[in-house]
């Protein structure tokens, strides 16, 4: 799934969290991969360097890492959400099938 990159489309991906009782912070910070999330205390603290672009990419690839209920979402956030995981799914099985033809001789 590709979202494009505009403020409401992260004020979307903002809000899904924000239902589901995560905080989510923008600070500066060492993360390696852009985020850190610590789940017992339901945080989630994204770098704030990262573009619109890049903190919509962050957000989606940590949705579906997070235990969240989805009963406490809004149906517009249920969809959305919805359609990140299926995204995410359709990627790592096109991921696992081979890229290389085996080689005939």
């Amino acid at each position: 799934m590709n979202l494009k990159s505009t403020p409401n489309n992260l004020a979307k991906l903002e809000k899904i969290f924000e239902e589901a009782k995560y905080i989510l912070r923008y600070e500066k910070g060492t993360f390696n991969s852009g985020y850190c999330v610590l789940e017992h205390k339901k945080v989630v603290v994204i770098n704030k360097f990262l573009n619109v672009e890049g903190r919509i990419n962050t957000l989606m690839d940590i949705l579906p890492s997070i235990n969240l209920e989805e009963g406490f979402l809004t149906p517009e956030s249920q969809k959305l959400y919805r359609q990140v995981l299926d995204s995410k799914d359709a990627e790592a099985a096109a991921g696992e099938t081979p890229t290389s033809e085996p080689e005939t001789e």
